[in-house]
């Protein structure tokens, strides 16, 4: 089993930044063998998918909407995975899930079947 814990969510300004963070853990997690992304779901919404970095390549993937204002980002060594959130607009306003995938990923096509295991969450709320 994975588990995910996630952290850093918080309430800030429009046009504003936060950062979360994606610790992982378990014994059948090794970092370098896992792609790792970013969900949000905002009330009364769909779980949508927000940004993944693949294990194989490194090579992130991004949503339309936060294309250069989101970065995501790990630290193999900590079992860590990042995001950068900045310009932040109210409509960034969501819980927040980190997922871990044991699969490679090409595209940001990606959907919550893509991945296997997921943290609980962490609210962002940005204000106008």
């Amino acid at each position: 089993q994975v588990q995910l814990v996630e952290s850093g969510g918080g309430l800030v300004q429009a046009g504003g930044s936060l950062r979360l963070s994606c610790a992982a853990s378990g014994r059948a997690f090794r970092s370098y063998t896992y792609s790792m992304g970013w969900f949000r779901q905002a009330p009364g919404k769909e779980r949508e998918f927000v940004a993944a970095i693949s294990w194989s390549s490194g090579s992130p993937y991004y949503a339309d909407s936060v294309k250069g204002r989101f970065t995501i980002s790990r630290d193999n060594a900590k079992n860590t995975v990042y995001l950068q959130m900045n310009s932040l607009k109210p409509e960034d306003t969501a819980v927040y899930f980190c997922a871990a995938s044991p699969r490679a990923f090409g595209s940001s096509d990606l959907r919550e079947s893509d991945f296997a295991s997921w943290g609980q969450g962490t609210q962002v709320t940005v204000s106008s």
